[in-house]
C-alpha cells in the first residue's frame, strides 16, 4: 500500500495532523545544501588522526612518537601519559553489583580491543595527520584474548580487566524462578531452542566526525559532531575534559544516519576537544570507514537458551530464558541497560504468559563495546519470543497464526501487567494479525505451499507478532532501574509578534522527519498554518535542555512536550482574548486558530491577533507578563507499547540454500499517525535492517580478537535488490499516556523482521526436519541445516524423499 505525499499548501488547516505532508527536510539533502560535520571549515583549523591498537589484547611496553613529531606539518603527538584531565569515558546506566571498569580516552598500559586509541596526531591537514599515525611506533606485548562470551566465563579464560576476578560484568534476573520451574514440571508440552542473536555492526552513510574549537580567552568549547544526543555530550564531557557544562556548546548539524550508534560519548569526540585545548586551535576528526568498524558501538551479541511450556490445549503456561550477553571490552553508555531492562521485560510479547523467568549474564570480552542499535534489546527479546512461539505451535500441532491468536492478551485486559515488570498501556492484537492474514491470502497460500511441495519446491511463511517499548519513562522509574539521567523531554513554543511560530525541542533528529512532524503537531495545536511553524533542535545553545533521540522516543516524548507547551500558549492566549473581548475566560472557545465568545461567534480574535496584543503589552490582564511563549518538561507516565504482525513469504532451494522473497507484509499499530508517509518510510527502513541481520550481516572475530569482517568487503550490508517488496497496513490503538496518543515507529521494522524471515525459512524446510537455523541465514547455513537434518534422520530428509527434496 503506497501513501501519496501532499504539498503543504494543499493541507486543510483542520487536518494538518495525520496528513502525509512532504518532508521539509528533503530539499536541502537532495540538492546538496545540507551541511554535515565534515563540511564545516573554521579559520586556522587543524586535523586529528588516531593511532589505534592492531591487537585485541596487549600490554603497551612503550610508544615512540619522535618520528611523527619531526614530520613537517605535525603540530603535536599525544599519548595517554600527556593527558592532564580525568580522561575517563563514563557510563550512563548502573545495575546492582555492576563491574564498571575505567575506559580511558587514550590507553596507557593495556589495550583491550582492536581499534582502541593509544595516541593522537594533530597536524595542519588530515593527510599529514594520517602520515604521522604511520610513524608512531608502539611496542606491544600481545596477550591471550577472550572473544566468545560463553568462553569468557570459564575460570581459566583470560581476564579482560585484571582488576576483576572474572569477566562477569553483571548477573541480572527478572521474574519468578520458582513459579516458572513449577510450570515446566507440570507442562503437557515443552519446546526449547538454543539460539544466537549475532553481533552486528551499524553502517550509517556518514562516519562519526567532530570539530572542536576551544577559545582560551573565554574558556568556551564549541563542538560540532555527528550525534543523536547533543545535550548528553554536554552533560558528560565536563567529567572527561574538565570544562564546565555552561562553557560547552554542542551542535549536531545534518547527521547521515545514526541508528543508535551515534548516541554514546566515544573517546574520539573527547580527544578532539582536549586536543583543541592543547593546541588552542580548532581540531577536526573524521573517522574512516575502517575506523567505524573498529570503534563504533556494535550490537546484539546474545547467546540464549529459550524454553516454552504449554498445557494440553496449547495455552502457554511459562517461558524460561537464559542469556549470555557480550558486552565487549568496556561498558559503553547504555550497555548495561540493553540486555537487561530493555530485554527481559519484553519477553511476554503479545501473549498472556503466567510465569516468566529470565537470567542474563553480561560478559566482558576483547571486542568492540556493545551499545544501542536500532531496537536495542527489544529485537533480541522478540526474536526469542517469536521463535519459541513457532516451536510451541509445532510441538502442539497448531497452525502458527492460530497458536498466536489462541495465546494473545485479550483486548479487554488492558492495561495489562506482565510478570516481567511492565504494564502494557493499550493493545488489540487480533485485528493486526487478521489484516496480515488477509494481505497474505493465507488459506490459499497454505494450499499452494502443499502443492509446490509435491513438485519439490519449498515455500514458507513466517510470522512475527511483535511488541516493543518506546519512550523509556518515567524518570523516577528509569532511575530506579539504573538510569543516570532524567528521561523527560523539553519543548518550548514561541509565537512571534507577527504571528509566526518557532518551536524548540530537546530531541535531535537525524533522518526521522522531526521538522515536518513537529511542525504538524504545533500547527494543529495552535491552529496556525503549517508553513508558519519553524522547528529548532540539535543545538545546546538554542535549546537549553534535552535528552536526544533514541528508543523511538521523539514523537511520544518530544512531540508530547511540544504539544503540552503549545497547549500552554493557547491557555495564556485564551486569558488575553477573554480580556480583550470582555468575556469570562470560561466562555472563550478556541478552534481552528480562533478564539470566540460562546454563543457569540462574531466576537472573536485570531491567535495571531492575540499574539500581537501580547507583545504590544498595552492592554493585558492585571499581573500578566508580555510575550507569548511557554515551556514544558514532559515526563511520561509510562512507556508506550506499539505492536503489530509482520509476515514473510519465501521460497527456499534446499540444494543450494538460496532464499527468495515472494512477499513481505507489515501491519503495525503505532497509535495515531502524525504523518502516514513518514511512518511508512520508517517501517520500510526498519524492515531493511532487520532483513539484513536475518540473511546477511555478522561481525566475526578470530581467537586473537581481530575483527575478521572489518570492512564492507567482508561484512555484507544489504543492497536495494536484497530488500523485499513490502505491503504495509495499520491498525490504530491510541496510548492513554500522552496527549497525542502516539507510540513509536522508528524501530518497529527492525524488531519484527528477523524472526519473520527465520520463521519463514524454517517453515519452508519443515519437511526436512529443520527446526532452527541461526542468523544470518546464508546459503551455506541453510544448506548445512538441511543436510544435518538428513544425517540425523539416517540420510533421509524427513517426509521429503518422495517430494523431490535434497538428500
Amino acid at each position: 500500500m503506497g501513501i501519496e505525499t501532499i504539498e503543504s499548501k494543499d493541507i486543510d488547516a483542520e487536518a494538518v495532523l495525520g496528513s502525509a505532508v512532504e518532508r521539509r527536510e528533503d530539499p536541502a539533502l537532495i540538492t546538496g545544501e545540507a551541511e554535515y560535520t565534515d563540511d564545516i571549515q573554521r579559520p586556522n583549523m587543524t586535523h586529528m588522526a588516531v593511532v589505534r591498537s592492531q591487537y585485541g589484547h596487549a600490554t603497551i611496553e612503550g610508544i615512540d612518537t619522535s618520528a611523527a613529531e619531526e614530520l613537517d606539518g605535525v603540530l603535536a603527538v599525544y599519548t595517554g601519559e600527556d593527558v592532564d584531565v580525568p580522561g575517563m569515558i563514563p557510563t550512563g546506566w548502573q545495575l546492582p553489583s555492576l563491574k564498571n571498569p575505567d575506559r580511558p580516552m587514550l590507553a596507557t598500559d593495556r589495550v583491550r580491543h582492536v581499534g582502541e586509541a593509544v595516541a593522537v596526531v594533530v597536524a595542519e591537514d588530515r593527510y599529514t595527520a594520517k602520515d604521522g599515525v604511520d610513524l608512531v611506533d608502539v611496542d606491544y606485548d600481545r596477550q591471550d584474548a577472550t572473544v566468545d562470551q560463553s568462553d569468557a566465563l570459564d575460570d581459566d579464560a583470560p581476564r579482560v580487566h585484571e582488576a576483576f576476578d572474572d569477566n562477569v560484568a553483571f548477573d541480572f534476573e527478572l521474574g519468578d524462578e520458582d513459579a516458572t520451574n513449577d510450570a515446566f514440571e507440570n507442562a503437557a508440552h515443552t519446546a526449547e531452542v538454543d539460539l544466537e542473536n549475532q553481533r552486528v555492526i551499524p553502517n550509517a552513510m556518514e562516519p562519526r566526525a567532530a570539530l572542536a574549537e576551544y577559545k582560551p580567552s573565554s574558556g568556551d568549547l564549541e563542538l560540532d559532531l555527528t550525534t543523536q544526543n547533543p545535550h548528553l555530550h554536554r552533560l558528560l564531557l565536563p567529567g572527561v575534559i574538565d570544562v564546565p557544562e555552561h562553557k560547552i556548546h554542542v551542535r549536531a548539524p545534518e547527521v547521515g544516519g545514526g541508528f543508535g550508534s551515534k548516541s554514546p560519548l566515544y573517546p574520539d569526540e573527547a580527544l578532539a576537544s582536549w586536543c583543541s585545548m592543547q593546541v588552542e586551535r580548532p581540531v577536526k576528526w573524521t573517522a574512516t570507514r575502517s575506523e567505524t568498524y573498529q570503534t563504533d558501538a556494535q550490537a546484539r551479541a546474545h547467546q540464549t537458551t529459550g524454553e516454552i511450556a504449554m498445557d494440553e490445549d496449547g495455552t502457554i503456561t511459562a517461558v524460561r530464558v537464559n542469556t549470555i550477553a557480550n558486552i565487549g571490552a568496556y561498558l559503553s553508555i547504555f550497555a548495561a541497560a540493553i540486555p537487561t531492562v530493555l530485554y527481559a521485560p519484553l519477553l511476554s510479547g503479545q501473549y498472556e504468559i503466567p510465569s516468566i523467568y529470565c537470567n542474563v549474564v553480561g560478559s566482558f570480552t576483547n571486542t568492540v563495546p556493545v551499545d544501542l542499535y536500532r531496537g536495542a534489546g527489544r529485537p533480541e527479546a522478540l526474536f526469542v519470543v517469536e521463535r519459541l512461539i513457532d516451536l510451541g505451535a509445532r510441538e502442539v500441532g497448531m497452525d502458527p497464526a492460530e497458536f498466536r491468536r489462541h495465546n494473545f492478551i485479550g483486548s479487554d485486559d488492558f492495561p495489562y501487567e506482565t510478570p516481567v515488570a511492565v504494564t502494557y498501556d493499550s493493545g488489540d492484537y487480533e485485528p493486526a494479525l487478521d489484516k496480515a492474514l488477509d494481505l497474505l491470502d493465507y488459506d490459499d497460500l497454505r494450499e499452494r505451499q502443499e502443492e509446490l511441495r509435491d513438485e519439490g519446491r519449498y515455500l514458507g511463511v513466517g510470522f512475527s507478532s511483535y511488541i516493543e517499548a518506546c519512550g523509556l519513562a518515567p524518570s523516577k522509574i528509569a532511575g530506579s532501574l539504573g538510569a543516570q539521567a532524567g528521561l523527560w523531554e523539553n519543548g518550548l513554543v514561541r509565537m512571534h509578534p507577527g504571528g509566526k511560530v518557532t518551536a524548540f525541542c530537546g530531541t535531535s533528529g537525524h533522518g526521522q522527519g522531526h521538522k515536518t512532524t513537529y511542525a504538524q503537531i504545533v500547527a494543529d495545536e495552535l491552529g496556525v498554518p503549517y508553513d508558519d511553524v519553524e522547528i529548532v533542535e540539535s543545538d545546546t545553545d538554542e535549546v537549553p535542555e534535552g535528552r536526544g533521540t533514541y528508543g523511538s522516543r521523539s514523537a511520544a516524548v518530544g512531540g508530547s512536550a511540544l504539544s503540552t507547551s503549545a497547549g500552554k500558549v493557547v491557555e495564556k492566549a485564551r486569558k488575553i482574548a477573554a480580556h480583550q473581548l470582555e468575556a469570562d475566560e470560561a466562555d472563550i472557545d478556541f478552534s481552528g486558530g480562533e478564539f470566540s465568545v460562546s454563543g457569540a461567534p462574531d466576537r472573536s480574535m485570531t491567535i495571531q491577533e492575540v499574539t500581537q496584543q501580547a507583545y504590544l503589552a498595552q492592554d493585558l490582564p492585571e499581573g500578566m507578563e508580555p510575550g507569548l511563549e511557554e515551556t514544558a518538561f514532559y515526563d511520561p507516565e509510562n512507556f508506550v507499547f506499539p505492536f503489530g504482525t509482520h509476515a514473510a513469504v519465501v521460497e527456499v532451494d534446499p540444494e543450494s540454500g538460496e532464499i527468495e522473497f515472494e512477499n513481505y507484509v507489515a501491519v503495525d499499530d503505532v497509535g495515531p499517525q502524525i504523518n502516514p508517509k513518514i511512518v511508512e518510510g520508517q517501517i520500510h527502513g526498519g524492515v531493511a535492517q532487520g532483513v539484513g541481520q536475518a540473511l546477511y550481516e555478522v561481525a566475526e572475530y578470530d581467537d586473537n580478537g581481530s575483527l575478521v569482517t572489518g570492512s564492507m568487503q567482508d561484512y555484507t550490508v544489504p543492497k536495494a535488490e536484497h530488500v523485499p517488496h513490502m505491503e504495509t497496513d495499520h491498525t490504530e490503538t491510541p496510548s492513554p499516556h500522552n496527549p497525542l496518543g502516539v507510540k513509536g515507529v522508528g524501530e518497529a521494522g527492525t524488531i519484527a523482521a528477523p524472526q519473520a524471515v527465520v520463521n519463514a525459512v524454517v517453515d519452508a524446510l519443515e519437511p526436512f526436519g529443520v527446526d532452527h537455523i541461526d542468523m544470518p541465514l546464508s546459503n551455506e547455513a541453510v544448506w548445512q541445516a538441511v543436510n544435518d537434518s538428513a544425517v540425523a534422520d539416517g540420510g533421509q530428509p524427513a517426509d521429503a524423499a518422495d517430494e523431490g527434496g535434497a538428500n
